[in-house]
């Protein structure tokens, strides 16, 4: 990561925390009041060159709801609590990963880091996206916006996601890749906003 992107996301972090704080606060307490469990949820995720870390995101599921099920969530996804779904389409779950860009773990924009599964799969082309750092938003989420409609209508979600989605996402961030900036970045960054906008 160069400097100048490290500055870029270390500002609008910090600064998206100090601003959201009373929104953060407000969705914590939402969560717990809703079935009691912890407000966060902290996942296993491949990040740049490869290393693992945990991932904060605001939990939208029942507790141990991968012990439950698949890693794979669906539109209809009985696991999804009642303020989980909202959170889901607002997107406003994702808001916690500004932790992992305090961290260095993350960027505000770059692949969307993956579970280790399905990192296992990607071909030695595919792998190169590992050397950016992940990020929150990338030009695939913008495409797959609504990835858990579309794979609560396949026969086998797990195998949609793999053959079809994955590889697709893949693509759209190795071209990523090959012409990123800060203007681009900012760009994404827009699209993103414009899409939960709408």
């Amino acid at each position: 990561m160069t400097p100048g992107k490290r500055l870029f996301d270390l500002f609008w972090a910090l600064l998206g925390l100090l601003l959201l704080a009373p929104l953060l606060l407000a969705v914590a307490v939402a969560i717990r009041l809703d079935d009691g469990g912890p407000a966060f949820f902290r996942q296993r995720r491949v990040g740049r060159g490869g290393r693992p870390f945990r991932i904060w995101k605001f939990r939208t599921m029942v507790q141990n709801a991968e012990a439950l099920g698949g890693q794979i969530t669906v539109g209809g996804d009985p696991r999804i609590t009642r303020v989980g779904r909202w959170l889901r389409r607002t997107k406003l779950d994702e808001l916690p990963q500004l932790f992992n860009v305090l961290a260095g773990e993350m960027s505000l924009v770059g692949p969307r880091p993956e579970v280790p599964r399905y990192v296992a799969r990607y071909t030695p082309a595919q792998r190169r996206v590992l050397d950016l750092p992940p990020g929150i938003t990338d030009p695939a989420s913008i495409k797959y916006r609504d990835e858990n409609a579309v794979l609560a209508r396949a026969a086998d979600p797990d195998r949609a996601y793999v053959d079809e989605i994955m590889p697709e996402k893949l693509r759209l961030n190795l071209a990523y890749a090959d012409r990123r900036s800060l203007a681009g970045d900012v760009v994404v960054i827009l699209h993103t906003l414009a899409r939960l906008l709408r």
